[in-house]
């Protein structure tokens, strides 16, 4: 009697504690494609309009945080700019999550800026869900973990170290203020938030991978253990949303193991950490684009950890992503003539265009990357120069006062009569402009090939007329020149 007394008893016990919401989380709902749009317009942050921002721009916009999240002053980086943490919720469930590690990687942490104005939120058809966030989760953020590099827009630190490569010999004080904030935390789970090149693609297709998850090996073997397993599913669930957003544009990063890695050692120290890699996206160059989808995918994410949500998918779900490739090109030119000791031989080239910080802003600076049979490779653009041949472009003679008494047409009219480039008297070497010409200031000659690491100026002519030029790797075609984002310096 009493053992039945007391088991009916426990019954009662248990079943309170399935319903009771301090002992179980609310069932687990993706939330809704339109309803985190919403969120995103609603509390974009306005003070963060492009990807190159610095140190002194995210000081005002953490401290204004500063009433509803804990602030804390971490420490500081090589060259005394401060790392602060940010810490929201009251939840036993703890999720940590930083941003720019390396400085020119600042996707995620225009999102994080978004997402602090949401949760501050209310009364806006939100409520629900903050709730359940605050209530379930305890979160520290810690934006810009490496100010320095994103002072000069690099990816190393003042040291000239690689910060994901400094997990262990905490050469640096960002790598020291990072690991102890993590020790000191002791989070569940971990948001390991980067950018990636955007010649990244899913592999062999053309389609850019414009987000990248991994849940990162801890050893060699890259075994699946109880913490490792929870953020690959956790990532198969971000994949689904994303699957809405960018179908068929995410890839699985290369979960080879790096004994220096953060992500790699976090992982191995207890969190189950999930790396986002921010790629690129058509016709967003300042990843705008791919800012918002950070700020739909992290609160949803948020969403499955504090319902955990996480556990209704499965590891092969997250080993199902395809992985990435690295096969996307600036521009392709398919059977271009080339003149090699009096023979002409037909070759694909394959150009790439890198950005180069400058004072005064920006620039492009193209290369060829590889030649010869190109099929493997996907173009941004491509072009069949069947029946063109290579021709080396001319300096038009007489120089102009300054680049402002260019214009577009204009150069586009000395393009067509075979000057590739213009001299001018005033002006800055480096001074970044927008003309599809070279402009030579300390110059008389610019450089120009086809071989691989080529600067890439030349034109592709029909019967010595010039019908194409590329100009620093950008194509402008001289029948029909089209408006583009063209960005090139003064040599």
């Amino acid at each position: 009697m009493y053992t039945r007394f007391k088991a009916h008893w426990i019954f009662l016990f248990l079943l309170a504690c399935a319903t009771s919401p301090s002992f179980s989380q609310t069932a687990y709902q993706k939330l809704p494609v339109e309803k985190l749009e919403q969120a995103y317009t609603t509390y974009k942050e306005p003070a963060i309009t492009h990807r190159r921002f610095k140190h002194e721009t995210i000081q005002p916009l953490i401290q204004k945080h500063g009433t509803d999240f804990k602030l804390e002053e971490l420490g500081k980086s090589v060259d005394g700019r401060t790392i602060t943490s940010m810490k929201w919720g009251q939840g036993q469930t703890k999720v940590m999550l930083w941003s720019q590690m390396h400085g020119n990687e600042s996707t995620a942490t225009m999102a994080l800026f978004d997402l602090f104005n949401f949760l501050e939120g209310e009364n806006d058809g939100h409520d629900e869900v903050r709730e359940l966030l605050k209530s379930q989760l305890s979160l520290k953020f810690i934006p810009m973990i490496n100010p320095d590099g994103a002072e000069a827009f690099k990816r190393r630190n003042s040291l000239d170290i690689d910060l994901n490569r400094d997990a262990i010999s905490q050469i640096s004080p960002e790598a020291v203020i990072l690991k102890q904030a993590r020790d000191d935390f002791e989070p569940e789970f971990g948001f390991n938030l980067h950018d990636q090149q955007i010649y990244y693609n899913v592999v062999n297709t053309p389609k850019q991978a414009t987000i990248s998850l991994l849940a990162p090996a801890y050893n060699y073997e890259t075994d699946i253990n109880e913490v490792r397993g929870r953020a690959m599913k956790t990532i198969a669930g971000m994949n689904e949303l994303l699957q809405e957003l960018i179908p068929g544009q995410v890839g699985k990063y290369d979960d080879a193991f790096e004994p220096r890695a953060f992500g790699d050692n976090i992982q191995k120290w207890g969190t189950s950490t999930i790396l986002i890699e921010s790629g690129g996206y058509l016709g967003d160059p300042e990843k705008q684009h791919i800012r918002k989808i950070n700020f739909m995918i992290i609160l949803n994410a948020l969403n499955q950890i504090a319902t955990r949500g996480y556990e209704q998918y499965t590891t092969e779900q997250y080993f199902a992503i395809p992985d990435n490739g690295f096969q996307l090109m600036d521009l392709i030119i398919n059977e271009m003539q080339v003149k090699v000791k009096g023979e002409w031989y037909p070759l694909d080239i394959a150009i790439r265009r890198r950005e180069t910080e400058n004072p005064a802003g920006y620039y492009m600076s193209a290369s060829v990357e590889d030649l010869g049979d190109m099929q493997v490779f996907f173009g941004f653009e491509t072009l069949d120069a069947t029946g063109l041949q290579y021709l080396e472009g001319k300096v038009f003679p007489t120089p102009f006062e300054s680049v402002n008494e260019l214009t577009e047409a204009k150069a586009v009219e000395l393009l067509r009569e075979g000057y590739l480039a213009v001299k001018v008297k005033n002006g800055e070497a480096r001074q970044v402009h927008p003309l599809p010409i070279l402009v030579l200031k300390t110059t008389e000659k610019y450089s120009s090939g086809w071989m691989t690491g080529s600067a890439t100026n030349f034109f592709l002519a029909k019967e010595g007329k010039p019908r194409y030029a590329v100009v620093n790797g950008y194509l402008i075609d001289l029948e029909n020149p089209k408006k583009q984002e063209i960005r090139n310096r003064i040599y």
